[in-house]
């Protein structure tokens, strides 16, 4: 890690937290903590302060941030142009009920519709909520205009979907169901590619489809084009609606505005969070335009969904990522960086797999890395797991091949170090 200058420590004085002197009483942090339910399991970090690639912690050390929040800072810490929007939304309007027109629900719906096959935007707050609005549209798409007792979404191993009762339920990850049934009924899920076992899901109650063009909390897996093929024409045989979940693959993240424009498919339903509004809490459900009358008045609705604060926020960062070509971006830095990954662990055996597209990448390992992501932020870089063999990395995409080079140094060097002290476990 890196510590701060004496201007960055004098600039950030003012966020740092340190106990009261004599007092014997905690910080604000730590009081706080210890008043919040323990469901994360954080590292030992308390980050203050962000710019652009780089963030800072309490105690004045620098890091590179390979992790965007999770994909959600894509255009890197505190964005200048969405920051200059959101002030000026703040001295404007914050929230009304969407009982009342807002216009910048229009200005957003808009933008996205005009780059994508979609034709309508539904407004919420989260990734959990967007896929939600889409479970619920798929079902009353098929109950109330087609007429027919569909309800049914068939979903896939090692997926992830959500937190909330109905997206647990359709994520393919047994560990995040553990302590919450009874779980919804509605739901199946199948192994990722095997074909035989999607056919045999389908039923006469089968409503939807739904699946993620790379796995990301599963491994950074990439669905293969004639798997997916064979899922869009299981759709149209059968009358079901394609779901895709762009929640971490969506706003440019894998070389395309939205992951799903690879493949040269049309979803009918697909939805939006993280990377949309720059870290202010958002979320998106879009769809194609013969779904509009199932979202009639009365049938689904979010308080904060669409506010003036968050769509001042979306539309310039939309603006944004559109201007500089950011999809564009992603692909050629993420091209850099996995070469440069290939090229400087061919020799290490202890990596299995380098995959991903764009600025979403995994490195598969021969074991648990947990140990590395730790060693990691000694070095001064941030990076994250997908599941417990695979290190993920999601830099901005704004990102530098200067910080490529940085970030890859590190972490080249912290996975041979390591490959050496498992080496008496792993085979060559």
């Amino acid at each position: 890690m890196s510590k701060l200058t004496q201007a960055e420590l004098d600039s950030q004085a003012g966020a740092q937290q340190t106990d009261t002197v004599g007092s014997g009483t905690p910080d604000v942090a730590t009081s706080k903590l210890s008043a919040v339910f323990p469901s994360y399991a954080r590292y030992d970090l308390s980050l203050v302060k962000g710019k652009g690639t780089w963030v800072w912690d309490d105690k004045g050390n620098k890091y590179l941030d390979f992790t965007s929040g999770l994909a959600v800072t894509s255009l890197g810490h505190a964005p200048e142009k969405v920051g200059a929007k959101l002030k000026e939304q703040i001295d404007t309007l914050w929230h009304v009920s969407n009982l009342f027109h807002i216009p910048g629900q229009d200005k957003v719906a808009n933008l996205l519709t005009e780059n994508s096959c979609a034709d309508q935007v539904f407004f919420c707050n989260s990734g959990a909520e967007a896929n939600e609005a889409a479970i619920k549209l798929a079902r009353r798409y098929h109950q109330k205009i087609k007429g027919v007792d569909r309800y049914e979404v068939i979903t896939f191993e090692q997926s992830f979907h959500g937190r909330t009762l109905a997206t647990l339920t359709a994520t393919g990850q047994q560990k995040v169901k553990e302590g919450f049934l009874p779980l919804p009924a509605g739901f199946k899920t199948v192994p990722l590619h095997d074909l035989p076992a999607l056919e045999a899901a389908i039923g006469d109650h089968t409503a939807a489809i739904m699946l993620e063009m790379v796995l990301a909390e599963g491994g950074v897996l990439e669905v293969e084009p004639e798997f997916l093929n064979a899922v869009v024409a299981l759709c149209k045989k059968h009358g079901l609606l394609l779901i895709v979940d762009e929640v971490q693959t969506g706003m440019g993240r894998t070389g395309k505005l939205f992951a799903h424009q690879h493949y040269g498919i049309e979803p009918d339903i697909f939805t939006l969070a993280k990377g949309i509004a720059s870290g202010f809490p958002a979320g998106l459900m879009l769809g194609k335009g013969y779904l509009r009358e199932a979202f009639s008045a009365g049938s689904h609705a979010s308080t904060f969904g669409g506010t003036p604060l968050a769509t001042a926020v979306m539309a310039a960062t939309i603006e944004t990522m559109l201007e500089d070509e950011l999809p564009q971006r992603a692909e050629d830095m993420g091209k850099y960086l996995t070469g440069l990954l290939k090229e400087k662990l061919a020799d290490c055996s202890f990596v299995k797999d380098i995959r991903g597209k764009g600025l979403l990448i995994g490195i598969e390992c021969q074991t648990p890395v947990g140990d590395i992501v730790l060693a990691g932020q000694k070095k001064g870089l941030l990076f994250v797991t997908a599941g417990p063999n695979v290190l993920r990395l999601l830099p901005n995409l704004y990102v530098s091949k200067e910080e490529i080079d940085q970030a890859v140094d590190i972490l080249c060097e912290l996975i041979h170090t390591y490959a050496k002290q498992a080496n008496g476990e792993v085979s060559s």
